[in-house]
């Protein structure tokens, strides 16, 4: 059985994904904020965590940022602003996938599944691209024998790219393919996932890089393809 930990202070929103979730077949643990959260996370093992932004104590995208941390899990984050900047914000947290409140009951089931099946898929083959080692069974990035846990989106994103060397994609490719048709969000996530994973790998990989096609697209380039 599955487990998820939803965070949100409003009981009335608590109380309705709980139904939802356990209809479903989920177990699931609740808090009223985040700090309470992080205290149930240490106590007990998630599958996925539900995060609403404005909580007290600890908000939504401190809450996402400390999880990406410590635990490789997805995390979906709640919120009733639909800014761009709000999102941009989100996924730099380290989020997963956004959903704005009020949501219909369906949505929120198809995407904790959908976050949940991409999470669990561990029958595509690793890669092995010079320095670079994708465990796409463990979700883990080596080079050069060093060891790193990637926020689930970052990771999908590499191992799309490196599987596909010197190829180009467009980013509205990149986001059909990895989060979705009924992604609602716009080509700006991407270039927010793409440069962290810039900012990670830059300074110790000098046989890849993830380049920037004008007016088209990114292209991870490796010497050894």
């Amino acid at each position: 059985m599955k487990t998820i930990l939803i965070c949100d202070d409003d009981v009335h929103i608590r109380g309705l994904v709980k139904g939802l979730l356990s209809k479903e077949g989920f177990k699931i643990l609740a808090a009223d904020n985040g700090a309470a959260a992080f205290e149930l996370l240490q106590k007990e093992m998630c599958d996925l965590a539900i995060v609403d932004v404005m909580m007290p104590i600890m908000d939504g995208y401190l809450l996402t940022s400390k999880i990406r941390k410590l635990y490789d899990i997805p995390v979906i984050l709640l919120t009733a602003k639909s800014q761009i900047e709000d999102k941009e914000k989100g996924f730099e947290s380290g989020t997963d996938d956004y959903l704005i409140k009020p949501f219909e009951p369906k949505e929120l089931i198809f995407r904790v599944n959908a976050l949940l099946r991409r999470y669990g898929n561990s029958n595509e083959a690793n890669v092995n691209l010079g320095s670079l080692y994708i465990n796409k069974k463990r979700y883990e990035v080596k080079i050069n024998n060093k060891t790193f846990i990637l926020p689930l989106k970052e990771f999908e994103l590499l191992s799309f790219l490196a599987a596909h060397p010197n190829q180009v994609f467009t980013r509205s490719h990149l986001i059909e393919k990895l989060w979705g048709l009924e992604f609602e969000g716009d080509d700006r996530t991407v270039d927010v996932h793409i440069k962290r994973l810039r900012e990670r790998f830059s300074d110790i990989a000098d046989d890849f890089s993830i380049k920037t096609i004008r007016g088209v697209g990114y292209s991870l380039e490796a010497e050894n393809a």
